[in-house]
């Protein structure tokens, strides 16, 4: 996967918007970040639940993975060239219902 390809999939989604976090290109919902490029392009960090970085990682570790300033923080990062479209899809959506309101949520439906 490429970085451009995770923007517009999340940009199809209701309320998202480009913004910039730590002066990197980032993806917004309601002001509240839920992906961002990572400090080199071959990766991107991901919001998601405590129990879902640790599943990630340990069932994909070639593509899931935290660096020490990460542990601790909901969120994981991402290899882009290990990265299954599809999978990614289903993890930006569910970052993004987590910020989402109910009526951006139902407009998903």
């Amino acid at each position: 996967m490429t970085w451009d390809q995770v923007v517009t999939m999340a940009l199809a989604l209701p309320g998202t918007e480009r913004s910039t976090c730590y002066g990197r290109n980032a993806i917004t919902v309601r002001g509240k970040m839920i992906l961002v490029i990572g400090r080199s392009d071959d990766h991107f960090v991901l919001t998601a639940s405590h129990d879902d970085v640790e599943l990630l990682m340990v069932t994909e570790p070639a593509c899931f993975f935290q660096t020490p300033h990460y542990v601790g923080w909901p969120a994981v990062l991402v290899r882009l060239s290990a990265a299954d479209s599809e999978r990614i899809a289903i993890l930006v959506e569910r970052a993004w219902a987590k910020r989402a309101t109910k009526t951006q949520r139902n407009a998903r439906s």
